[in-house]
Parts: C-alpha cells; structure tokens; sequence
C-alpha cells in the first residue's frame, strides 16, 4: 500500500523526518517496504518567466529566450520548443541542475549561442500528460498556476510529497487506506486522529425516482449503496488529485473515475460509478451469473461467466463483475451526463476465486478478498458525493439507496489485564493499555473493548496483547530469562525408528528421499492391473505438473525411478531405502486421506538376490525383536516376478512384500540388471516390536545336538518346516539352525533336501537322550503331515 505523507498529515498532523517515520511506523506494526521523496531526483530546477523570444540566428528550428528566474539578471536559454510566449510560466533547469534519471543540465553554446540552462518538458521531469492534461506533450512544460519567479519547480509542480510503501498483512485490510495507516500514525506519533465526517450539501429532486436495487443472492452481498449525480462535467482532476493518485500507482483517467479511485485510496471502499443511461430502467440486480452469459470489461476484453459468479445486472444482462471490473459499455466517457454511484460489501473469497477464474485481479478484488467493513460503504459513498460537490463534477440527487441485508453486529471482548501481562512478561496496569486502545479505534465500556467494525481480527487476549505490545514497543519489552530447563526426549517411535535407520545404513545402504507425488503413469510402469486398489489415489487440485498429478499409493515407482538413473550413471550396484509415506483416500471426501508410513528397500548389483535382501529384512526384523515373522509365497502380484516373491506376515498382519522386481517393470524403466525390493509397513513392525531383552544366565546344563537331513516338495517353504519344527519340540528347543539344502542328480524331482541342527536343553536339569528321541518323534510326526520325512 502506498501512501503520500502530506495526504495522511490532513487525518494526523505529525511532524518527523521520512526516515523516521519509516522506523517509527515499522517498529509500531506497521512495516515500511521503502520511502520514495520526488523530489530527490530534481535539483536546482525553478520557475521562470519568459520575458522575449527571438529566432536563434543560426538556427530555423531554434529561439533564444530571456528567463526571469528571481535573480538579479535575467537568463539566457536556448531552445528548440515553438509551443512558448512571452509571459508563460515556465520550469527552467539552471546550470549545474539536476533532473530524473540522473540527467545534469550544464551552461553551454548551442550553435555558437550561450545557454544558461534549459527550459523543460513534460518527459524531462518524468510527468506525462495524465499528470498535465492541459500540457503540450512534446514541448516545454507551460504552468497553467501563477508562481513566483524563482519557485522551486517541485514545490510548484507538487512533486514535494513523499510517498511510503507499507506491506499489509492479510489480517489488516483497514490499514489498505490513507486513513486506517493515519490513525496508525497518529498512535505511533502520539498526536490526534482528525477524521473526518462528509459533508453533502442538499441536492435535488428523490434518488428513489432513478434507481432500485435487489440482491438475490445475500450470501455474496452484504450490502450495496447506491447513488445518482445528474449534470455530470467529465474533465480532467484538479492537480492535488491526480498527483496523489499517481503517487499511489493509479492512472488519472477523469475527475468521476478518479473520485472512485481517490475514495478507495483513502477510506479502502472500492467503488465504481455506472453511466445511468446504460442501467436499463435504472434497476440494479445482483444476483449470481446465468449459464453462457458473457461481459466486455473495462479491459476491453470479453469473459465467460459462470454461475458461481456474481455480476451487477440491469434488465437487460450484466454491467459489472461484482468486486472486480466494470463493464466496458457501462462506464463513464465524455458524453455521460448522468452516473450512479455504488458503494457495496461483496463476499471475500467469492471475489477472490472469481478473480482469480478471470485472470484479472485488481486493486478492488484485491481489497474485497481480505475481508471490508460493510458499515463503512455509507460513509464513502458520501465521501464520494462530498467531492464531486468540491470538484463541481455534477449535480447530487438527494438520497441514497441502501439495501443492507447482514449487519456486523457490535463485538467485544474483555480485557483481561492480567492475561495480556503474562504473554507479554510485562506489568502494565488497565489505565496504560487503555490508554493504547483508545487511540486505536477501540472503545472501552467497563472491563469490555468495544471492538471497531473494521477490526474483525481482534478475537483472543493474544490479539489484545499484540496492539499492547506494539505501542509499548517491541524494542522496549522487558527480557526475562528463561524458568526451569526444557528438556526433551525421542519418543519410543523415533528411537525405533532411529535404530532401524542406523541398522540399514549398517547393512551397506544408502537412505534417499523422493517426492511424496507421482503421475498416474508410475501405476502402468509398475504393471498394476486396471482394477487395483493402488490406483486409487487422492488428485492434486492444482498440480505442479501432470508427473505431480497424484499422491502415491506405492513407494516402489519412487524407488524405480531412483534405481533407473544409478542405471544410467553406470553405477555397478546400488542399495537404497527410503522412509517415506503413502497416501490413501478417505471414502469420505471431507476427510484427510490415510497415510501410512511405509519403508522401501531396493538394490541391484553384486551380493543383491532374493536371498540376500531376505537376510537383510531378517537382521532388520531381529533388530526390531520380532519373532513370529513368517515369509508366504506370492505368485498374484504383477509388479514382482511370480516365483521370486514372497509376503511377510506378523501374526496376523501383513508387513509388506519382499521379492524380484518382474522383468516387464524394468523394462518399462529401461533397467537391464536384476533389481530386488521390498515394501514394509513401519507401523506394523512397531506394534510388533519386541520389548527390552531381559538378562539370561548361562545355562547349567549340557545340551543335546540333534541333525536331521529332511526331504520335502520343492513347493514347501522352509520357513514352514521351521515353524513346526519349533511348535512340536517346545520349550526343550534352544535353537534351530538351517545349515544346509540340496538338489541335484541324488534327489527325486521336484524335492530337495534340508539340512537342520536342532540344539535340545533344559534350564532346571540334564535333558536325558530319552527325552531328546522324544522329542525329534514329535518333530517328525509334525512335519510328516505336510509330506516332509527323513532323507534316508
């Protein structure tokens, strides 16, 4: 937000250098971006007056003038503008001047003539005609104001403002005006805030006779005031007004826009003014845009509407985007003779999500969208009213019509002196933060603040403590040390986790980390069928790309893209895992998707099959001391292949899947080694942790070693003779240990042999061979269920 320094000293008569009021204001709340004087740029430039023109005598396009400047003697100043006469008051650079952009002016000869300065132009002092209508553009700059000779040019071309840029933060859309940043001011400064109540002297005829309003939709407009000035003069602003709003970055265009315009700067209203003769029959509707309707803007650009839009409507179609842009046809151009006025409250995030459809943000969307005070659009409409009186613009019809269907209540909160001390460590008693509120706006009615309508963010106690704390002064808080020493400890999850990071990484891996988002594509690469769950997943509504389209389902087209560029880079073997999340959409829309910490390994190269992942998931597992861990075949699956792939299973629950990444993947990712993975679920390895290791002493007793050399299908999992190994030799198995497994020429087809050393101990005796032979019966007979005998 930009704003003038002399405009704000008519609401706050502070007196300070703009540097200090830069620091002050930011140290206050209110941050200053940057200041901008107009008048650095232009030195020793003053007013002159041209006392005789005569042709340059070696020149046909040149005259030499003699310039009044207020000195002793006139000036010489040759130039080759024929827009001057004698008598016409004019800006003269002087020698050794300095002018925008750098430029120096310096005495000298122009074609054998001396010239003891130069005699500027519109360009040359950085103006154009918006700023001088009356100006020729391309020759000397002829004031159109009696100056003393002499005058310092900015002083009379009214350059002597400086102009301070605030950065506003989103909960303030009061101080997006000339007038919320001079109360700002004024509390800063500790001097009066002067606001001003317009004035609209009494006009003519009942506005009720030109103009009707309907809202149809209450829900997008709180409040819309309307107006009518028949007699209209459209002509150019008076200086002052142009100025400012040029200061402000707006475009002077004619003294009826500018007036919108100008009230929008001071008070934050946006505004727009109609010409009456396009509002057919003078009834306004506001109301949501029908299907296919269309409006030229004032950009001169057609637009689609569509229905959530709301639009000003006549009788005939829409006139205006409401909170955005005017129609072209609609507004005011040298012919009108009579306007309408409108003052309205339109919703924040209707302007917001229209605008941003129509690719046409603006200074009125940009304030609606931040949220306004409805109880101020009366107010501005007379602000307005008040200065087309001034400015002799036209001729006010008495009245207004304000249709006004959701009035902000009066709000309060109590101020709790207490409370506020104990955010800020201050002791402040009610008199002094009082004496800081009242400034403010805010009103005081016993222990409650009456809370300004334009304050919407003031809520809590910590929204009362920040104003407090930002007139005592940040700077001026008191320090207090720290009571008592935080300390803070991983919780059971991240030292879990920890270890298994540390043991991976032990293992001779290495962690990655890769976006949470993939394109729909990753789920073909990885050969899931049309009908799977995992493509199921929860779309990005306004993605980077269309490879960051979707939230992942899998980690392992992540983990593939990885592997696939070590491919690339020639890398020999690779072992990867990463610790990451997939995402599962909610069946109820409104609710956040599930997401699941997942663990994804990958490797390829030398030492890395199956089995060698296998033992790493184990060691992973027994680190985790987990010891019901079951591996179950998986020929379903279509990313890995169907004999190299196996499920792990933890009781009852599935921790993930281990196997060989199938051929037809890594082609699709154009990875030509063989490539092993593995996906497990970290929440289900945690439920299934084991606890602290107790102490065991060593045993008393002597053990007894059993080997038995098994046959078995190749169809039978080793994993299951193992289990029931277990399950038949009880408590009396200390260990079991597979040492062996053969196939070959001495081995029936489709068997093989396995070779197990079960060692046999009991903690309270000596195990007798008896009881030992009992036990390998039991063993046997178990396993003799699933066709598993001793290999004779």
């Amino acid at each position: 937000m930009k704003m003038p320094m002399n405009w704000a000293k008519e609401f706050a008569e502070f007196e300070c250098t703009p540097q200090e009021f830069a620091d002050r204001m930011t140290m206050s709340g209110s941050k200053v971006e940057t200041y901008e004087c107009e008048a650095d740029g232009i030195k020793n430039v003053v007013v002159g007056k041209i006392l005789e023109i005569v042709p340059h005598p070696d020149s046909d396009h040149m005259v030499v003038c003699q310039v009044d400047v207020g000195r002793d003697a006139p000036v010489q100043i040759v130039t080759g503008a024929n827009n001057l006469k004698v008598g016409d008051l004019v800006p003269a650079a002087l020698h050794v001047a300095k002018l925008p952009g750098g430029k120096e002016i310096r005495r000298g000869k122009l074609r054998g003539v001396e010239s003891g300065g130069m005699l500027c132009s519109l360009s040359e002092l950085g103006l154009t005609t918006h700023d001088f209508p009356n100006a020729v553009e391309d020759g000397i700059l002829v004031l159109d104001e009696e100056w003393p000779v002499g005058t310092d040019a900015v002083k009379a071309l009214g350059m002597d403002d400086v102009c301070v840029d605030f950065e506003i933060t989103p909960n303030r859309p009061d101080c997006l005006a000339v007038r919320g940043l001079a109360r700002e001011a004024a509390a800063t400064f500790g001097v009066p805030f002067l606001d001003h109540e317009p004035q609209v002297k009494p006009g003519h005829g009942d506005v009720n006779r030109f103009l009707k309003v309907d809202i149809e939709n209450p829900g997008l407009c709180y409040r819309y005031v309307g107006a009518v000035v028949e007699n209209v003069r459209v002509k150019p602003s008076p200086r002052w007004m142009r100025e400012r709003l040029r200061l402000c970055g707006v475009r002077p265009i004619n003294n009826l826009v500018d007036i919108t315009n100008y009230v929008m700067l001071e008070y934050g209203q946006p505004m727009h003014c109609f010409d009456y003769k396009y509002v057919n029959g003078g009834h306004i509707t506001v109301r949501n845009a029908k299907p296919g309707e269309e409006i030229e803007t004032l950009d001169g650009t057609n637009r689609t509407l569509g229905e959530e839009m709301l639009v000003i409507a006549d009788g005939k179609g829409p006139i205006a985007v409401a909170g955005v842009m005017g129609g072209e046809f609609s507004g005011v151009y040298d012919d009108t003779t009579t306007i309408v006025f409108e003052s309205a409250m339109f919703n924040g995030p209707s302007v917001r999500t229209t605008a941003k459809k129509l690719g046409m943000r603006t200074e009125a969307s940009g304030r609606y969208e931040k949220g306004l005070d409805p109880n101020g659009c009366r107010r501005c409409l007379d602000r307005a009213l008040e200065l087309v009186q001034l400015l002799d613009a036209g001729d006010v019809v008495n009245g207004v019509v304000d249709v006004w269907v959701h009035k902000r209540e009066e709000r309060r909160i109590p101020l709790r002196v207490d409370a506020v001390n104990r955010l800020l460590g201050t002791q402040l008693d009610k008199a002094q933060m009082v004496n800081i509120l009242l400034p403010l706006g805010f009103g005081m009615d016993g222990d409650d603040i009456v809370i300004p309508s334009s304050r919407w963010d003031m809520e809590r106690d910590c929204d009362v403590a920040e104003e407090v704390a930002r007139f005592v002064g940040y700077n001026k808080m008191p320090s207090t040390a720290i009571r008592g020493v935080a300390s803070a400890r991983p919780t059971e999850r991240q030292t879990f986790h920890e270890t298994l990071m540390n043991a991976l990484v032990g293992y001779g891996m290495y962690e990655i980390e890769t976006f949470s988002f993939y394109s729909r594509k990753a789920f073909d690469a990885v050969n899931l069928p049309e009908n799977d769950p995992l493509r199921n997943a929860l779309v990005i509504s306004n993605p980077l790309g269309e490879d960051t389209s979707i939230m992942r389902t899998t980690a392992l087209p992540s983990m593939m893209d990885v592997i696939a560029r070590n491919c690339n880079a020639r890398a020999a073997e690779c072992a990867l895992f990463e610790d990451t999340t997939t995402y599962t959409p909610n069946a109820d829309p409104d609710q956040l998707p599930t997401e699941t910490e997942t663990l994804m390994l990958g490797a390829y190269g030398a030492g890395w099959d199956y089995l060698g992942l296998k033992g790493v998931v184990e060691k992973l597992l027994e680190t985790a001391r987990v010891a019901d861990a079951r591996f179950a075949r998986n020929t379903a699956g279509t990313s890995y292949h169907p004999g190299r792939c196996a499920d792990i299973w933890l009781g009852e629950d599935k921790l993930g899947t281990i196997g060989e990444v199938h051929p037809a993947v890594l082609a699709n990712y154009g990875v030509k080694p063989r490539v092993v993975a593995a996906e497990l679920r970290m929440d289900v390895l945690f439920a299934h942790r084991g606890g602290t290791p107790a102490f065991k002493q060593l045993p008393k007793h002597p053990a007894i070693t059993r080997d038995l050399a098994l046959v078995a299908d190749d169809a039978v999992p080793a994993a299951d003779i193992a289990s029931r190994i277990r399950k038949a030799a009880g408590k009396a198995l200390e260990s079991l240990t597979l040492f062996d497994v053969y196939t070959g020429e001495h081995m029936a087809p489709g068997k093989k042999s396995l070779a197990y050393s079960l060692v046999l101990r009991a903690a309270d005796r000596t195990l007798t061979d008896e009881e030992a032979e009992n036990a390998v019966k039991k063993v046997l007979a178990n396993l003799a269920e699933i066709g598993v005998e001793l290999r004779s």
